[in-house]
């Protein structure tokens, strides 16, 4: 079960497809962020949802949330993604330990080796404000996002 509003965001700090770390306390009393895990670089629902994602990024910009994107892949295989798509996103590897982060989430599915598609809206207080999933194999609609992004304000 992936962590519900209320909850204190775990820690983390993850290399981006640069290899820069990205730490959620450098923007504790700054910023809200916006967490979104997915499970893979390069599958089809997950391509789909990055660019859609990339997309929006003025919505997350008029919030004055940063969004981060994570998954399991290696920081080079992030790269490769990001480049290929030609995203300015920021993408967070989570590869060792291997879904670590994921897991402190409660979005790491043990069996099959992978982030769910889960997203979490923390303010800048470090709370998890709002968090939702989709079912396997499918995308989060960018509604849910704006409902997150409202419960920052």
């Amino acid at each position: 079960m992936i962590l519900r509003p209320g909850a204190l965001a775990p820690e983390f700090a993850l290399p981006d497809q640069h290899g820069a770390p990205r730490r959620l306390a450098d923007r504790r009393g700054v910023r809200p962020v916006v967490l979104a895990f997915v499970p893979f670089a390069f599958s089809r629902t997950c391509t789909r949802e990055l660019g859609e994602l990339d997309a929006a990024r003025p919505m997350f910009d008029a919030a004055g949330a940063e969004l981060l994107v994570a998954s399991v892949d290696s920081k080079h295989a992030l790269r490769a993604w990001a480049d290929e798509l030609g995203v300015g996103l920021s993408l967070l590897s989570d590869f060792w330990p291997h879904g670590a982060v994921a897991s402190a989430y409660g979005a790491f599915d043990e069996l099959a080796g992978f982030a769910r598609r889960a997203s979490f809206a923390i303010g800048a207080d470090g709370v998890i404000r709002s968090s939702f999933e989709a079912p396997p194999g499918e995308a989060r609609p960018l509604a849910a996002y704006r409902g997150a992004l409202a419960s920052l304000g």
